[in-house]
């Protein structure tokens, strides 16, 4: 029997897998999953021991972020439920947006892989290296020069939400720094309000973040 303090968000989803395996999968091509499936997940597994609330939504922001499930994301497939069930298609702005997740998360990736790279690796300077670090140097300064003059986008003018009007399956608009993304409410618990994104990822965020066009 697991321990609930000491279960691994991959044990959880290695359970999930085992209780529901035609929703959850541990390797090969991940199904979109719907909308309020973390409240299904919470209704499925209420009493249930081995995981707690706060464990089964780590783990599904953990699954849902994975480039596996992220590559799912895709125009025209359909969003299942705990039993496989087909419930909803995927339109082209979720698909966009889980597209755009999953290549922001691989340039990090990357990014992080070469900085690590060039920290393990000595630094032996030259002037022909010099030489080329200074010509570098003077492209960035351009490149951020030309991008810093490019024209901010106009801001989505938007409406905080009723706090005390939140409720499970709304459509609204969660404020992440400057980009508001569109959501559902998963989950309201007092100021403490869980989102799905158009992604499938769930998101725990607070109720005056919450917005409406």
């Amino acid at each position: 029997m697991m321990e609930t303090k000491r279960i691994t968000s991959k044990e959880v989803i290695a359970y999930l897998a085992e209780k529901f395996p035609a929703c959850f999968s541990l390797e090969g091509q991940a199904k979109p999953l719907k909308v309020g499936i973390f409240q299904d997940l919470a209704e499925a597994l209420n009493g249930d021991e081995k995981v707690s609330k706060t464990q089964l939504r780590q783990a599904l922001r953990h699954y849902t972020s994975s480039w596996r499930y992220l590559k799912s994301v895709k125009a025209g497939t359909h969003r299942i439920d705990l039993t496989g069930a087909e419930i909803a298609e995927i339109d082209q702005e979720q698909a966009d947006y889980a597209a755009k997740t999953l290549k922001e998360s691989q340039e990090k990736f990357s990014n992080k892989k070469t900085q690590d790279k060039k920290e393990n690796s000595s630094y032996k300077g030259t002037k022909q290296g010099d030489k080329r670090s200074d010509e570098k140097a003077k492209k960035f300064k351009v490149g951020k020069a030309k991008k810093s003059s490019a024209k901010p986008k106009p801001a989505v003018k938007l409406t905080q939400a009723d706090a005390s009007a939140l409720s499970v399956g709304a459509s609204v608009m969660v404020q992440f720094g400057n980009s508001p993304i569109a959501a559902t409410i998963t989950e309201v618990a007092g100021k403490d309000v869980s989102v799905q994104l158009v992604s499938g990822m769930i998101v725990k965020t607070q109720a005056d973040k919450i917005f409406t066009k």
